[in-house]
C-alpha cells in the first residue's frame, strides 16, 4: 500500500495561511524603503536567518548557522546518525523583488516538517521516517550584491571557488571583508560543505517563473531539470566624439553597437528551442549628452536545457557580434562573470514527487516542465539527488512586486510535498 499523509482539509488550509503570513512578515525585512531588498551578509540577512532559526526551533528542530551563512534546521532521526532529506530554498532578494521567489519553499519546507514529526518517548519531536528532515534557508541564490549567483548553496555543496573571496560590491566591500563584518570566518568555509553520506537528497519547492502552469490551468509540476547558464559582461568600444560636429558616415558610435547586439541577441534566441538569451544592463559612457559614446558596457544572461545548444548559441551570437562592430568600426570583449551546468532531477525524486502532486489531484497526470530560472539544487546536485516542485504563480511574472501564488495552491505544495517525502520513505533504501 501506497504511504498516505494522515492530515485535514483544515490542517492543510491553516498551514497555507502560516506561509502567506510569514511571507507578508519577511516582506517587511528590508534595506529598501517600500520595496522588497535582501541581500547576501546585510543586516537584512541576519534579520531572516534569526527568524527562520525560531521558526525551526518552534518545531523541535536543531538549528544552525553554517560557515556561508546558510540558516538551516534539523528534525532528528530515531538514528541520531541517520542522512537526511534537504528541503529548502532561499531567502535572499532580487531589488524590488517580490515576496514568494525562494521564500514559499523555505516556510513550505517547514511545513512538511509541522505534519510529519512525531513525539518521542521523551515527548521531544522528531522524524518518524528513516531519515531526518533538514530545511535549508540558503543565503545567496541571486548573487545580488557580488554579482554571482548561489554563493551560499555552493559552499554548502562544497563547490567554493577561492576567487569569489576577491569579488565587490558596488561599495567595493570584497567577499571576504564582508564575512568578516557579517562576523564569519573566511578560514572556516569549509566546514559549511556538506558530505553526500549525510544526505539522501534534496527537494525544493518554487514558484513557477513564468506562465506554462497558469495557461495550462494547473497547480503543480514536476520539474525535469535546471538550466544551464552563462552570464557575461560585455564591453563595446568606439570613439567618443562631439555630437554635434561629427557626421554619421565617421561616427563609432557604442551605444548603437551594443543596441544592436542586443537586438541580436534577441533574434538569435527567439529561433532556438529552449534558449533564452536577456540583456539587462546597458550603459553608455561618457554619459554626456552631448558626445557619441565611446564606449558601452551590457550583460548577457543565457540559459538554455542542455548546455551544449547553450554554447552553440553563445558561438552564434559571439559571430554576430563580430559581423556588428566590423560594419560599425567598433571593438567588442565578453568576460564570463558565471558558468553553471545544466542540473537534470533525479528519476526517483521526479517519481515521489509526482506521486505526491496525484495525491491532491489523481484524476489528471501532473505536467512536467523544465526550469529556465535557476535554483539552489544546481549547487547542491554536486553532492546528492536534487528534485523540485513548481507552484503556479499567475501571470508567470517574477522578480517584481506583482509576484503571486495563491494560498489554496500553497496548500497543494504542502500536502504534495509531504505526500513525496513518505513516498520517497517508502523505497528500498
Amino acid at each position: 500500500m501506497s504511504p498516505r499523509l494522515e492530515t485535514t482539509p483544515d490542517h492543510i488550509a491553516t498551514s497555507a495561511r502560516r506561509v502567506m503570513a510569514r511571507c507578508d512578515e519577511l516582506a517587511r525585512v528590508s534595506s529598501a524603503r517600500g520595496r522588497i531588498e535582501r541581500v547576501y551578509l546585510s543586516p537584512e540577512h541576519a534579520r531572516v536567518n534569526r527568524l527562520a532559526a525560531e521558526w525551526m526551533r518552534e518545531l523541535g528542530m536543531t538549528t544552525w548557522q553554517d560557515a556561508a551563512g546558510n540558516q538551516f534546521g534539523r528534525l532528528q532521526a530515531s538514528t541520531p546518525d541517520a542522512p537526511a532529506l534537504l528541503i529548502g530554498s532561499h531567502l535572499d532578494t532580487v531589488p524590488d523583488a517580490g515576496r514568494f521567489d525562494g521564500i514559499v519553499g523555505v516556510l513550505i519546507g517547514l511545513e512538511v516538517v509541522r505534519l510529519l514529526r512525531v513525539a518521542g518517548p521523551d515527548g521531544s519531536w522528531r522524524s518518524p521516517l528513516p531519515f531526518a528532515i533538514e530545511v535549508a534557508a540558503f543565503s545567496d541564490e541571486e548573487g545580488v550584491r557580488f554579482g554571482k549567483a548561489l554563493l551560499g548553496s555552493s559552499a554548502a555543496g562544497g563547490v567554493w571557488n577561492d576567487e569569489w573571496w576577491a569579488l565587490t560590491d558596488a561599495d567595493g566591500t570584497t567577499v571576504r571583508e564582508a564575512f568578516l563584518d557579517f562576523g564569519l570566518d573566511p578560514g572556516r568555509l569549509g566546514e559549511a560543505a556538506r558530505r553526500p553520506a549525510e544526505l539522501v537528497g534534496y527537494l525544493e519547492a518554487h514558484i513557477e517563473q513564468g506562465p506554462e502552469l497558469d495557461r495550462r490551468g494547473e497547480s503543480l509540476a514536476v520539474v525535469s531539470s535546471i538550466a544551464s547558464a552563462r552570464r557575461f559582461q560585455l564591453i563595446v568600444e568606439g570613439e567618443a566624439r562631439h555630437a554635434g560636429g561629427t557626421p554619421y558616415d565617421v561616427r563609432r558610435d557604442a551605444l548603437l553597437g551594443a543596441s544592436e547586439a542586443a537586438l541580436a541577441v534577441e533574434a538569435i534566441c527567439r529561433a532556438e528551442h529552449h534558449i533564452i538569451g536577456t540583456v539587462g544592463q546597458l550603459e553608455a559612457f561618457p554619459r554626456a549628452i552631448n558626445v557619441v559614446p565611446g564606449e558601452a558596457r551590457l550583460s548577457l544572461d543565457l540559459r538554455g536545457e542542455f548546455d551544449g545548444e547553450r554554447d552553440r548559441v553563445w558561438d552564434a551570437i559571439a559571430r554576430e557580434l563580430d559581423a556588428i562592430m566590423g560594419r560599425r568600426g567598433l571593438r567588442w570583449a565578453a568576460r564570463e562573470v558565471h558558468n553553471a551546468p545544466a542540473v537534470f532531477c533525479a528519476p526517483l525524486l521526479q517519481d515521489v514527487i509526482r506521486e505526491g502532486i496525484a495525491a491532491t489531484a489523481p484524476i489528471e497526470p501532473p505536467p512536467t516542465l523544465f526550469s529556465p530560472a535557476g535554483h539552489d539544487g544546481m549547487a547542491i546536485g554536486a553532492i546528492t539527488d536534487v528534485g523540485m516542485l513548481f507552484l503556479r504563480n499567475p501571470d508567470g511574472i517574477s522578480h517584481h512586486p506583482d509576484e503571486s501564488v495563491s494560498a489554496a495552491d500553497v496548500g497543494l505544495g504542502i500536502r504534495a510535498l509531504a505526500e513525496a517525502v513518505l513516498h520517497l520513505a517508502a523505497e528500498p533504501s
